[in-house]
């Protein structure tokens, strides 16, 4: 069976995944490189382990968060899209079972909030890792006067946490946040379609979405 570690060690996965940063980079995108994809496969596993899903499953989201972003190596628009058939091929040719291919796939191309919906639990749990990674080490940009709003909310972020409660009814997203740099309605201008998207897929773990933002819980 195909392993998370396998396609980290991937050249042709690595390849791609330095090359869409590149291009998001000339773009003026944050960070979406090896530091991303990895927090977010690691979290996508850590959700649905925590709630008890079988290991091969927690396996499998782990290897779609690594993948998720590849899309960005043709372009930026429909990248959850393109990302899903790149890995189909990725997959393909590592004699992955259909059904795995399949469940990897749906996750991927569900993943943006543009068009996606978490239709499955792999998908809600790839939803929520992706949109919870908000820090400030995803600021490319180190000259505070170009910041955009994009620059100032990641910088302003000084700790960001993601948790299941003890009994598994509730995930919450926990913000420090140094407003000198960016303010709650900063984050809420740029981020509230994603936080949406978020409590939709939280509904579909049967949890409820909780966002906290210098210990005042929003959402």
């Amino acid at each position: 069976m195909l392993t998370y570690q396998e396609i980290r060690e991937n050249e042709t996965v690595r390849t791609y995944i330095r090359l869409a940063d590149e291009s998001l980079a000339a773009l003026g995108f944050t960070e979406h490189s090896f530091a991303h994809v990895t927090l977010v496969a690691q979290t996508a596993g850590y959700i649905l382990s925590t709630l008890g899903y079988p290991a091969r499953t927690v396996e499998l989201a782990r290897i779609a968060g690594y993948l998720h972003d590849i899309g960005n190596l043709v372009n930026r628009v429909g990248h959850s899209q393109s990302g899903a058939v790149m890995a189909f091929r990725i997959l393909d040719r590592l004699d992955c079972p259909p059904e795995e291919i399949a469940a990897i796939v749906t996750a991927i191309g569900n993943h943006d909030e543009g068009t996606g919906q978490p239709v499955d639990a792999m998908s809600a749990a790839l939803i929520l890792a992706d949109k919870s990674d908000v820090r400030r080490s995803r600021v490319r940009n180190q000259d505070m006067a170009c910041f955009d709003i994009h620059d100032r909310v990641n910088y302003s972020v000084q700790e960001s946490r993601l948790q299941i409660d003890e009994a598994h009814t509730c995930i919450r997203l926990r913000l420090s946040v140094d407003t000198r740099y960016g303010s709650v309605m900063d984050y809420f201008e740029i981020f509230l379609q994603r936080m949406l998207l978020c409590r939709k897929a939280a509904e579909k773990l049967g949890l409820r979405f909780q966002l906290t933002i210098n210990d005042q819980q929003l959402i």
